[in-house]
């Protein structure tokens, strides 16, 4: 056998694998199965913030033990969108006014860095698809539920951060997505017209188009600014649930503070589209 040739090794589930002494791993995750549940309850607002994580109840709705729940929310806190209390356990992550500051602060560095970038390393290929992607929103924007809008305003900033190039980069974003998309949330509502929403960030796209740096930064701050600020009137309203239409009605479960939890529906992603949409003012 030559150096060349690759090893061929029988796996526990007896297929054969190049991968030497390991196999496929077939069994879901249940611990992660059970955090997408309370990941998506959380953007939902059916476990708005401040409220408690009550491990019987849901453990009970979801048909696991308390161990995998118990495990999920852990790995939630490590994201920042669950606290723990000593003899009161977990809840849902709220946000004070400098909480909000710091986060922005972090993300408006981040994202303006990843701007700059997509304006020298990206690919034409990769433009045409940010710009398709944009008119998608925008087209699709009146007719989107609240937390679809978010998903989608989401998927924007992270399409920036990855045509920065910038493994990095794309890492640290991620690691933040929770705590954004949380924020956007309960700011949406702040926001009257889905419309504008879509096309706030059409300057950001087009100066990252005409690969022209300094306009992406100044129209990138602009966009984050306004987020921030509104993000900042919700915390001081007391307000940070998501807009009602978000919000299935709760179910009598004789605690005020469950609601239901269901599996997380499938949303398609957005498909590329023609740019030949309806065009938002220029800045």
């Amino acid at each position: 056998m030559t150096s060349e040739t690759p090893i061929k090794t029988i796996a526990l589930h007896g297929e054969e694998t190049d991968n030497p002494g390991f196999s496929s791993i077939r069994v879901p995750d249940l611990v992660e199965l059970v955090e997408r549940q309370l990941l998506q309850a959380i953007f939902e607002g059916r476990l708005p913030p401040g409220s408690r994580i009550v491990e019987a109840e849901l453990s009970r709705q979801m048909g696991v033990s308390r161990a995998p729940l118990r495990e999920a929310a852990r790995r939630l806190e490590s994201q920042g969108v669950i606290v723990s209390t000593p003899r009161k356990g977990f809840t849902v992550r709220t946000f004070s006014p400098k909480e909000i500051q710091d986060l922005f602060q972090v993300r408006l560095g981040l994202e303006v860095m990843a701007a700059r970038l997509a304006c020298v390393v990206a690919t034409d290929a990769q433009l045409t698809s940010l710009k398709a992607y944009a008119d998608d929103m925008l087209e699709r924007a009146p007719t989107l539920s609240n937390i679809e809008r978010v998903t989608m305003d989401l998927g924007m900033h992270t399409a920036i951060s990855r045509l920065s190039g910038n493994e990095y980069l794309q890492r640290i974003f991620a690691n933040m997505q929770a705590e954004i998309r949380i924020c956007q949330g309960f700011i949406e509502r702040q926001y009257r017209d889905p419309v504008f929403i879509a096309q706030s960030h059409f300057p950001v796209v087009d100066a990252i188009l005409r690969r022209d740096a300094d306009a992406a930064e100044k129209a990138l701050r602009v966009h984050l600014v306004d987020a921030q600020d509104k993000a900042h009137a919700q915390v001081l309203q007391g307000d940070q649930a998501p807009d009602a239409d978000t919000t299935p009605p709760a179910r009598n479960t004789g605690s005020a503070s469950v609601t239901p939890l269901k599996p997380p529906k499938a949303t398609a992603a957005a498909s590329p589209v023609s740019s030949s949409r309806r065009k938002p003012p220029r800045p």
